[in-house]
C-alpha cells in the first residue's frame, strides 16, 4: 500500500493541508507532526514546506512572521477568504470523487 498512498497524497495533500489551516494558523513543522501523528509517517517536512510556498503564491493563505525562542522567527500559515473557497470546491471534488468511487466497488450500482 506504500507506493499507492503516496500517489493518492500528491494529489489530495494541499487540500488536507488547506483543511487542516481552516480549523487554526499553523506553522510548517507543526502540520508536518500533526500529519505524522494521523500516520501519515512517510510525509517529509520539505514537502510541506514547499507545499506551503505554492499555496502562499497562489493566495490561499496568509502569512505573519511570528517570533521563535529557538531561532528565527516562524512563518505562521492561515486560510484566508480564497483560501475557504479553493478548500471548498476541493471537498465537492472530493465527493465526486468518492461517490463514483463507491459506486464502481459495488459493481457499478
Amino acid at each position: 500500500m506504500g507506493k499507492q498512498l503516496t500517489e493518492m497524497l500528491k494529489g489530495t495533500l494541499e487540500g488536507i493541508v488547506l483543511a487542516i489551516l481552516s480549523g487554526r494558523p499553523a506553522y510548517g513543522y507543526e502540520i508536518t507532526a500533526w500529519l505524522r501523528e494521523q500516520g501519515f509517517s512517510d510525509i517529509a517536512e520539505g514537502t510541506i514546506y514547499a507545499l506551503l510556498v505554492r499555496i502562499e503564491q497562489r493566495g490561499l493563505v496568509d502569512v505573519e512572521k511570528v517570533p521563535s525562542e529557538k531561532g528565527p522567527p516562524r512563518k505562521v500559515y492561515s486560510l484566508n477568504a480564497r483560501g475557504r473557497e479553493y478548500l471548498e470546491e476541493f471537498w465537492r471534488t472530493w465527493s465526486f470523487l468518492t461517490e463514483r468511487l463507491e459506486q464502481l466497488r459495488e459493481g457499478g450500482k
